[in-house]
């Protein structure tokens, strides 16, 4: 994701006093840095793989990288900067997630660190090692650049073992800390260290009967059996509650920087007085809003509801989904199919927008942030005569998919072709990634949801002077086009729109409503896109033959046969 840092002095002042919440959050940093006089920062992210990875996991990542770029920025290059990617993949697998195969051989070891269960996919050693691959495959193929960090490889490899001896060295300290938080059941019983049971390999919730600080040790007993065991608190043999261990990883780690959930508030204020009871020092940091899926319910790993990694790449592109990322992290988002045309929208409308602006509203763009400070250039079509060129969007190719019912991507070039000759598939690759995308979209979710209505009296008007309006401007632009429609609409009360920008009594603005009424009847569509590139791109004739159609009673003739 990081490209190397291209700095300007009009950059590094822009960014200096940029509102952009990456800039506000690393100047939290950079006061951290100049107060300790460190030379190089830590970034964290946590990752749970007791389900496939979603992507609440990839925001995270995404943003906390955004932060990271605007802190390297501000300091212009001169700290190191890391990102640890961490997963807790030593955790105990608590129940069987609801979307995954072969529940039953999962079944048979909860209880067990997620590296000790078997994948019930068949391709890795484990069901940690698998959604960690999937995690990683998903983080590699965006170019994020990180370091992965597994649970199970930290605690077994020693590299914990000081910190964990100083825990138990500051044992009655992390306790004072912990025992508040819960119920007097739980209280009786809690301990921040969980042995790994040496017969059975499950991550044992019990009672302490005792503890070592100079052997390193704690005691317990079996509940089932009463056997006595006393277990190492180093090399693996044992690991922590999550908020403790969440503690002991910054302290271990001296991690700078890392970002939760609203839902974790608390856990965030329990670790980092843990850390300080450690002699450490909590990270910077923010709490961000969850993400709800269709009904308004929190996305959860286990009950696979809200969207996945993958299926959100199935219809539109990684940046599409950064850019869903970036605005308001810190309010609740709704995070199902609805969504994708909008942020693939809103990303292809920054881009556009990127070389016209100064460095202060570019480092507001969300594409500054997305691309790490190297955003690409825009593609647009080239018509003959038209120098400006269209800006082909996800809503007009859905819009053109929908009129030809395609559901080839071929369908969708000769559209595009037609309008611009020299186009392909090779020099607009982005463009034809996003014809994919809408053909898939198009498949799967509008074909079927399409609905059109009939034209009312007033309407059958309008459109029969939109026909004649467009007759003998197949050769016309998009802009050309627009104009006419316009001028259509403004000879119409119903339409015309007084309080619009630069309105005027003799030339009124034209509300949205006239362009709703061609969405609907045209398209059959809620919305769609700007009406005069649509027709460009699809075709004056085929766009006349539509409205024929319409006035004709086919579509509404169609959808109730």
């Amino acid at each position: 994701m990081s490209a190397p840092l291209l700095l300007s002095p009009e950059l590094v002042e822009a960014a200096r006093v940029s509102p952009a919440w990456p800039f506000e959050e690393a100047r939290k940093l950079v006061k951290r840095v100049e107060a300790s006089g460190q030379k190089s920062v830590l970034f964290e992210t946590g990752y749970g793989p007791s389900g496939l990875p979603h992507i609440g996991t990839f925001g995270e990542v995404a943003r906390t990288s955004m932060v990271r770029r605007a802190f390297e920025v501000m300091t212009e290059g001169r700290i190191a900067t890391r990102l640890l990617a961490f997963s807790d993949d030593l955790d105990g697998l608590r129940k069987v997630p609801d979307n995954i195969p072969n529940k039953e051989l999962v079944a048979a070891h909860l209880g067990k660190p997620l590296t000790q269960v078997p994948d019930p996919f068949g391709t890795h050693d484990s069901f940690g090692a698998h959604n960690n691959a999937r995690l990683r495959a998903f983080l590699d193929a965006f170019g994020f650049e990180y370091e992965f960090a597994s649970s199970t490889e930290y605690y077994k490899s020693g590299r914990f073992d000081a910190a964990l001896k100083h825990m138990l060295e500051r044992y009655d300290a992390v306790m004072k800390i912990m025992l508040p938080s819960f119920r007097e059941e739980r209280a009786a019983t809690y301990s921040p260290f969980l042995p790994i049971h040496p017969t059975t390999g499950i991550v044992m919730q019990v009672a302490l009967t005792g503890y070592d600080a100079d052997a390193g040790t704690i005691s317990w007993t079996d509940p089932d059996t009463g056997e006595a065991f006393t277990t190492p608190v180093t090399g693996g043999h044992c690991k922590l509650q999550w908020k403790p261990d969440w503690a002991m990883r910054w302290y271990a780690l001296d991690v700078d920087y890392e970002m939760a959930g609203k839902d974790l508030i608390d856990s965030v204020k329990l670790s980092g007085a843990i850390v300080r009871a450690l002699g450490g020092r909590p990270p910077e940091g923010f709490n961000y809003e969850l993400f709800l899926d269709e009904k308004g319910q929190k996305i959860s790993k286990s009950k696979g509801n809200g969207l996945t990694i993958e299926e959100w790449l199935t219809y539109a592109s990684p940046e599409s989904l950064a850019q869903f990322m970036f605005q308001k992290p810190t309010a609740a988002k709704r995070l199902y199919f609805d969504v994708i045309p909008r942020a693939v929208d809103d990303y292809l409308n920054f881009l556009d927008a990127y070389p016209r602006q100064d460095w202060k509203n570019r480092l507001g763009n969300p594409v500054w942030h997305i691309h790490a400070g190297d955003p690409p250039q825009a593609e647009t079509l080239a018509h003959e005569g038209d120098a400006k060129g269209v800006s082909v969007s996800f809503s007009m190719l859905l819009n053109l998919a929908a009129v030809a019912n395609a559901e080839d991507p071929a369908v969708l070039w000769g559209f595009l072709r037609r309008y611009a000759r020299s186009a392909t598939p090779e020099n607009h690759p982005r463009l034809d990634k996003l014809v994919g995308y809408a053909v898939a979209y198009f498949r799967d979710f509008v074909k079927p949801a399409k609905t059109y209505r009939a034209a009312d009296e007033a309407e059958r008007e309008v459109l029969l002077k939109i026909n004649e309006a467009l007759q003998g401007m197949d050769s016309a632009s998009a802009e050309e086009i627009q104009s006419a429609l316009y001028d259509v609409a403004r000879a119409v009360p119903r339409y015309q729109d007084f309080a619009a920008k630069g309105a005027t009594p003799e030339r009124p603005g034209v509300s949205n409503d006239f362009f709703n009424m061609l969405y609907e009847v045209l398209l059959g569509e809620k919305k769609g896109p700007r009406f005069g590139s649509f027709i460009a791109l699809y075709g004056v004739a085929e766009t006349r033959k539509l409205i024929e159609d319409a006035l004709s009673g086919a579509f509404v003739a169609r959808e109730t046969a």
